[in-house]
């Protein structure tokens, strides 16, 4: 056997670099790194010697960084991935939060945190949390809840096991999401003898599970003996590369689709089967349908709580759920009828099964009585209106300088809600939402990381004040890359959206909006003064109509692109909507919180 003799981190990388998409590129598209004592000397000299084979990339923060790397996978449906390596300590913990959001979205990254020195020679190093009664634990522990696969790599040799396992769990359809591989410092340094052949290119299919034949036969009868049946589209439709499927299966059977978060875009916003956003931020048209549904299919969904209304929007008695999904975990969720496979799979053997049948015509006023009732939100306000603009009126002003060819994306805060309600989108992928995790500090590095994956769109980062100063630093990055995207800010001065949440549970406007929190001077924060002291290009507008006009001039930007605009934080789009079970406390000496609190439990009582 031929060997090679390689430090375990230039044999990491050398193998990273060699496991292939089935289009010929490399699965792991690049590495962001910010190199400390734990990684700069092992990784970082392994990293060097492999730039014309790995591209590293420096950010500003850790978890905004990973935040880039999910962004990056997403956007290109799971078929690339990256890698992010941290020092020991703060910069591992960093990362804790992006594992999460990748973990709920079932989205593929590579987190390689430094850790401590295996050999525990010079213990307690810099930044080891020290367990008191477990000499094994260190603080990378903290990524095991939120890894698909962990693995703590303390001899060189581990690596010929752990990183197939890695590439199998990144690339697996059912089990995909975030890989952490804690590297101790000194283990990363050691030299060992690889088999040659374990560095030859690898190429890693996309598979196709497909379903058993008795779960598509007891699929296809319950949807045969269905009266109003409904689609549920998820993430996984994107994830499978199953729209064109579902577009073809849904005009086949004359079934209506609601679209989750996730799901969104699967069907151009005009198809007219696409009846709208599903649940807690949906359409009158999509809830309606669910409303009334004798059988409710799910495809490719967890059946999060904002899609189900808290499981109290599908109120037909007879109700069946069907869930068509890749994991198994996800089929069997609240007693549904499973077709544990693939989405394209699943739905091409479901159309050969069901032949000729076709359900019921849906009721088409829906969808046009709810473009009817909220297009006017999105209008420009009449010249000469001097109020505020509400975050309808910025959508709709985004919505017409928007192409084809854009993207919008977006994770927090209330343009979430919005956006899911009153964006148009006109093609499977032009909606970028990270709802799953909903984490504030996604949208800028995930902007970046959606231009990395997609250069030639045009990608709209929309997010408000709050979301901006919680995690900015990746413009400063995009910023030196030249990597062209807007950033619309909505200054709302506070946290509007769970403002909003508050007072409808009936508590006081309480340490949400600047205005109401322990304050001494009132907030005097230039968005756009510091995104141009990050190498941005910024404008702040005053109006709607100033708003389109700096759209307008986008296309000639270079590098990032950021407009203010100040907004109203009390309105939201009225119509639409379900109930979403947050509780109320069931003792309070305010009038309002025990009349929200009487209203919760009638609407506890229609959850079935």
């Amino acid at each position: 056997m031929t060997t090679i003799r390689l430090t375990a981190a230039q044999a990491m990388i050398r193998w990273l670099s060699a496991q292939m998409t089935e289009e010929g590129e490399p699965f792991i598209a690049g590495c962001w790194a910010i190199f400390g004592h734990g990684n700069v000397a092992g990784l970082g000299e392994a990293l060097e010697g492999a730039r014309e084979t790995m591209k590293t990339l420096r950010g500003q923060n850790e978890q905004t960084m990973a935040h880039a790397a999910i962004a990056y996978a997403k956007q290109l449906g799971r078929r690339r991935a990256m890698m992010v390596t941290s020092s020991i300590g703060p910069g591992a913990t960093n990362m804790v939060t992006a594992a999460g959001l990748a973990h709920v979205n079932r989205l593929p990254v590579l987190l390689v945190p430094s850790d401590v020195f295996a050999g525990r020679g010079p213990d307690p190093v810099l930044q080891q949390i020290e367990d008191f009664g477990d000499g094994t634990l260190t603080v990378n522990d903290c990524f095991r809840p939120v890894s698909r696969y962990f693995d703590r790599i303390t001899r060189p040799e581990q690596l010929l096991t752990a990183l197939p396992r890695a590439m199998r769990v990144m690339t697996d359809p059912a089990e995909c999401g975030p890989v952490t591989l804690a590297f101790c410092q000194d283990v990363q340094a050691e030299a060992h003898d690889w088999p040659e052949a374990f560095f030859e290119p690898r190429i890693w299919y996309r598979r196709r599970p497909a379903p058993d034949a008795r779960e598509v036969a007891r699929v296809a009868d319950l949807i045969r003996q269905a009266k109003a049946p409904v689609i549920v589209a998820g993430g996984g439709v994107h994830y499978s590369g199953a729209c064109e499927a579902l577009q073809a299966f849904a005009t086949r059977f004359a079934i209506p689709v609601v679209e989750s978060q996730a799901g969104k875009s699967a069907l151009a916003f005009d198809d007219p089967y696409n009846f709208g956003p599903v649940g807690v931020t949906g359409a009158s048209s999509a809830n309606t349908v669910c409303r009334d549904a004798d059988l409710v299919i799910g495809v490719g969904t967890r059946f999060q709580d904002f899609t189900t209304g808290s499981w109290a929007l599908f109120q037909n008695p007879d109700r069946a759920l069907v869930s068509i999904n890749v994991a198994a975990y996800d089929a069997m969720k609240h007693g549904a009828e499973p077709l544990s496979a693939d989405a394209k799979a699943a739905l091409e053997a479901l159309s050969e099964a069901l032949g000729d049948h076709r359900a019921p015509a849906p009721p088409a006023d829906l969808k046009l009585a709810w473009f009817a009732s909220v297009d006017p939100l999105t209008d420009a306000p009449d010249e000469g209106d001097n109020a505020l603009p509400t975050d309808a009126q910025v959508i709709g002003a985004v919505q017409r300088g928007s192409g084809r060819d854009s993207v919008v994306m977006c994770a927090a805060g209330t343009m979430p809600g919005e956006l899911h309600k009153l964006w148009k989108a006109p093609r499977p992928g032009a909606y970028h939402m990270e709802y799953g995790y909903s984490c504030m500090g996604y949208e800028i590095a995930g902007a970046l990381g959606i231009k990395m994956a997609e250069p030639e769109r045009d990608v709209i980062c929309m997010l408000g004040d709050g979301s901006y100063m919680m995690a900015n630093s990746e413009l400063a990055t995009a910023a030196m890359m030249g990597m062209s995207f807007t950033v619309v800010v909505t200054d709302n001065r506070g946290y509007g959206c769970i403002n909003r949440l508050q007072v409808a549970s009936g508590g006081a406007e309480f340490n949400n909006l600047y205005a109401s929190s322990n304050l001494s001077n009132p907030p005097a924060i230039d968005f756009a003064a510091h995104a141009r002291a990050m190498g941005a290009e910024a404008v702040k507008v005053g109006s709607i109509a100033e708003l389109e006009a700096a759209l307008a001039e986008r296309g000639g930007k270079t590098g990032p692109y950021v407009v203010v605009i100040d907004t109203d934080p009390y309105p939201s789009t009225p119509h639409g909507g379900h109930w979403w079970d947050v509780a109320v406390p069931e003792v309070s000496n305010r009038r309002e919180v025990q009349s929200a609190r009487a209203a919760y439990d009638d609407q506890l009582k229609a959850r079935r």
